[in-house]
């Protein structure tokens, strides 16, 4: 793992969280963005924990370097840190192919959980922001691109479109298989084939083409 943010005291203690697992390691700080894409490039790592304001470069734009720079490849996983509760850093974010949005207060074990469910090539929204984000910042969505990807929803069967409905809603896995009575596990290969259908990297981008193409509206 690797950990990016401008205050030290943030670095220390949530260094301290993750090296206190088992299974975690930190490979990597830095305290800007350009200081970490310098680290990465010779260090790689399968998850990031990337604060969003920071000097030199902040952490959206880290994000998209990460992301779209083969240097980097394989790309790691990005959990936006931040201390600010807002829509616009939450679009930025996963606009950006960040892969979770978390804010800095949540409970250590609610941020283990996030990089471990991340690592697992799922994805993590703040439940703090989830439902705005689903109400409010996804809608802007549809409206910068109204007609994206409308035709690749022809790929998906029926139950696919029903799962990825509900993947925009929120739900978990294990919820979806409650509400449809069928298997975790069929769940999980109905959002296999959703994903390489959509192309999408992880649940989160695979929710922005849901809004994108209209096939979920905000409130709907």
């Amino acid at each position: 793992m690797a950990l990016v943010d401008d205050q030290q005291l943030v670095r220390a203690g949530l260094g301290m969280v993750i090296n206190s697992q088992p299974d975690l390691e930190l490979v990597a700080e830095a305290d800007n963005g350009a200081e970490a894409l310098q680290k990465l490039s010779v260090t790689g790592c399968d998850v990031v924990l990337m604060d969003v304001r920071m000097p030199r470069l902040d952490g959206i734009d880290t994000t998209r370097h990460l992301l779209g720079d083969a240097r980097y490849a394989p790309a790691p996983k990005v959990i936006v840190l931040t201390t600010f509760d807002l829509d616009e850093y939450a679009l930025a974010a996963i606009k950006a192919g960040a892969s979770g949005f978390l804010l800095k207060d949540a409970p250590p074990e609610e941020l283990l959980g996030a990089v471990r469910t991340v690592y697992r090539g799922d994805a993590v929204i703040a439940p703090s922001t989830t439902r705005r984000l689903l109400n409010h910042v996804a809608p802007m969505l549809r409206e910068e691109e109204p007609e994206a990807g409308a035709e690749v929803l022809d790929t998906l069967t029926e139950r696919e479109r029903e799962v990825l409905v509900q993947m925009a809603h929120g739900l978990s896995n294990s919820e979806i298989a409650r509400l449809f009575v069928v298997s975790e596990a069929t769940v999980k290969t109905h959002v296999g084939r959703i994903l390489a259908k959509l192309g999408s990297r992880d649940r989160v981008q695979a929710v922005v083409v849901a809004y994108q193409t209209g096939l979920v509206k905000p409130n709907g």
